[in-house]
């Protein structure tokens, strides 16, 4: 019966191995960006799946993009990992965030040319680890199913030549692509503040004392002191470093943008002390330390210097300056020549070789203000840098690693082009066997939204409330590959037809614009599932699963959109985060990201769950599984007693936050009292937000009774596993 919505009218029928004969089976593909895991894309015959009759769900409609979920990860690198931001600047992946800029590639002919992506998501667990090491010296730790790409294509770390495993791998001599080892910038310490003031007036500015004599007047000395940039960043960098020490700056327009030229502004002092402690702070140092160096190469290039069609050049016509330049360079082992073009300013140039190799250590380096000479934009990725793999080995440790899904699906990662890594994890689905294949299979209904378009536009369409999320959910990593969510929701809102989402799935924030523009034409739902507060629970019970802070994120991206945004903060686990500490913490971190209403649900172990959690249970917290036995020996869900326990802890925390009167879930009483934002399981509501309010002509809402209210309460918890 559940492969119903896949038939098509077909005379033929497919037959994989672990999977069962069906209609509609177009191919079954494994693609690079999700190793091991197999899609069957198949043509679907319907869209809409009707929630049978007798059900107390609270929509009648349902639609599932996909059958099984890859929302588990296979992680890919440690968490010092530095991957190369939009801006030029290095990041570890473990402190990326949703939304944050990046570079990824982008195959343009011949070359792939590295452009602007966005992280759309972020996760982080426990694997064992390899070290990759690169003739350069590079160095990358990552699972062995993470991916680079070398000048033979994608391998992975790890891998074998036949049998189970057998699967494109690096071996020793493969050449990774990328520009290869970087380095780490020190602070913006004193000295490098120094050595940055130093390169940047002396290379741009205007400090003198004069004295001038007029007659009829007393003589009298003049102190200027004055900057003018196009670029803000370095007018602002050095303003700031001025202040801190002590030397106050006006700020003014120094000449307004033309067509042809940029907009400059200004910074300026007149004040006797102020000019002798700037000449101070410029002064040549007898013996520069390494910090003034950086400082003094980024300023002189903030100032002075230039990146375009391959070439880092800093220009000037003072000797000095000039030879101290040189110096700099030479002290950190950069290979710079001076150049003179004959110029009758005796402007000459000090130029930087080595290619985007050297140009990305030295950005790393220094750390430059202006950071538009800094943008790898469209350039081609092609480097002379050393990028042999010369070791891959097993450290015999599982350590935090961390993974991202981009817009362009990689990232350049320690200097390398590095690929996303996507989950294997899926639920248990349909009539695949419980074993390997509830790991690997995925079915993707490839023409949903035009048969979806067609079923919306029958007549006899009533425009009920559709829920998306209620069995797999529908942004899952495979949505990043498949797009089908974009052409459901404009469907969905064109027809007039409410709807609702419930996700952990971070990648739902690329959607906004449209989830916006559908909530001015018709009501809408959107729901967020928390899952664990704690980290490091976090990592061990659901690994493949958006971190709760990123989830946190994507809270507040929707409620700053003006969408309304329901939270489950579920599930709560009996003595390991019912303590009132963590409740407060989660619900307080809820509250703050802007939340329409949240509902606190306590574990449930079904059977299949029941036998993973408590094997985990008994290796993590061994402490804890007499406990477990006792409460759920007869039973999926807590104990009625639980229940008013975990009530009365939440109900004060949901008020102090201001949830209690926002919140869908309760221990509800048909004919009495309604007590909100109290938790439960098959008691559980919906949160305010969560399901679409308001409603069009003709659209019947969630529920109409008193009875039917409490009856769609008790299906929550339900729905809720599904995620």
């Amino acid at each position: 019966m559940r492969w119903d919505a896949q038939r098509l009218d077909l005379e033929d029928t497919s037959t994989l191995p672990g999977m069962p004969s069906i209609r509609g089976l177009l191919r079954s593909v494994q693609v690079p960006e999700f190793p091991g895991l197999t899609f069957h894309e198949v043509r679907s015959r319907s869209a809409l799946n009707a929630v049978p009759g007798d059900s107390s769900m609270p929509f009648p409609w349902t639609i599932n993009p996909y059958r099984g979920c890859s929302h588990s990860c296979v992680y890919c690198l440690a968490g010092d990992t530095l991957i190369l931001m939009a801006d030029g600047r290095q990041k570890p992946i473990a402190e990326l965030r949703v939304g944050d800029r990046i570079f990824g590639t982008e195959k343009r002919g011949t070359y792939r040319h590295y452009v602007t992506t966005e992280v759309r998501a972020h996760w982080s667990t426990v694997k064992p680890a390899h070290r990759l090491t690169l003739a350069d010296g590079t160095e990358l730790v990552a699972s062995g199913d993470h991916r680079f790409l070398t000048s033979r294509g994608w391998k992975h770390v790890t891998g074998a030549m036949s049998g189970a495993g057998q699967r494109p791998y690096l071996t020793t001599n493969d050449e990774l692509m990328g520009f290869g080892r970087s380095t780490r910038g020190g602070k913006h310490c004193p000295e490098y503040r120094r050595g940055y003031l130093t390169g940047m007036v002396r290379g741009d500015a205007h400090l003198k004392t004069y004295r001038y004599e007029r007659a009829g007047r007393s003589h009298g000395d003049v102190h200027r002191f004055r900057l003018a940039l196009a670029d803000p960043p370095a007018l602002d960098r050095s303003r700031s470093y001025l202040s801190q020490e002590g030397i106050d700056t006006v700020e003014f327009v120094f000449s307004p943008a033309t067509d042809v030229r940029r907009a400059m502004r200004a910074i300026r002092t007149s004040t006797a002390t102020h000019i002798a402690q700037i000449t101070s702070l410029v002064a040549w140092p007898d013996e520069p330390s390494e910090a003034w160096r950086r400082g003094f190469l980024a300023g002189i290039f903030d100032a002075e210097g230039s990146r375009s069609q391959g070439v880092l050049r800093i220009s000037n016509a003072d000797d000095e300056m000039l030879a101290r330049t040189q110096e700099a360079f030479s002290a950190f082992g950069f290979d710079a020549v001076l150049e003179d073009r004959g110029l009758p300013t005796r402007v000459r140039d000090v130029r930087l070789r080595g290619g985007l190799r050297e140009h990305m250590r030295f950005m790393h380096l220094v750390d430059p203000a202006i950071r538009r000479k800094c943008s790898l934009d469209d350039i081609a990725v092609k480097s002379d840098a050393d990028l042999r793999v010369t070791s891959v080995e097993a450290l015999g440790l599982d350590i935090p690693m961390f993974d991202i899904t981009t817009g362009t699906g990689d990232f350049v990662a320690n200097g390398v082009i590095s690929h996303n890594c996507f989950a294997r994890r899926t639920h248990e689905w349909l009539e695949f066997d419980s074993g390997q294949d509830f790991d690997t299979q995925v079915v993707v209904k490839t023409n949903l939204v035009d048969v979806l378009r067609k079923e919306l536009a029958r007549p006899s369409w009533k425009r009920e409330h559709v829920a998306l999320g209620t069995n797999t959910d529908p942004y899952q990593r495979a949505e990043g590959r498949y797009e089908l969510m974009p052409g459901v929701i404009r469907a969905l809102a064109d027809s007039g037809t409410p709807f609702s989402i419930l996700t952990k799935g971070t990648l739902l924030r690329r959607d906004l614009p449209l989830l916006a523009e559908a909530a001015r034409q018709v009501p809408l739902g959107l729901g967020i599932s928390m899952a664990i507060w704690d980290d490091g629970l976090h990592q061990a019970l659901e690994p493949g699963v958006p971190s709760p802070r990123a989830r946190l994120g994507l809270v507040r991206a929707l409620t700053d959109a003006g969408l309304p945004c329901g939270v489950f903060l579920a599930p709560v686990l009996p003595g390991l985060t019912d303590d009132e500490e963590s409740l407060d913490a989660a619900i307080g971190a809820v509250a703050a990201a802007g939340a329409t209403g949240l509902t606190v649900i306590p574990l449930h172990l079904r059977p299949g769950a029941r036998e993973w959690f408590m094997a985990w249970l008994g290796t993590a917290h061994p402490e804890l599984v007499p406990r477990y036995e006792r409460m759920y020996a007869r039973r999926a869900y807590v104990s009625a007693e639980y229940r008013a326990w975990l009530a009365a802890r939440v109900a004060p925390l949901l008020a102090r936050h201001g949830l209690d009167r926002q919140s869908g879930g309760a221990a509800r009483q048909v004919d009495g009292p309604v007590a909100t934002g109290v938790p439960g399981d098959e008691e559980a509501g919906f949160p305010e937000g969560s399901l679409p309010t308001g409603g069009l002509p003709g659209v019947r809402p969630p529920w109409t009774t008193p009875v039917e209210k409490a009856h769609a309460d008790e299906a929550a918890a339900e729905q809720l596993t599904l995620l």
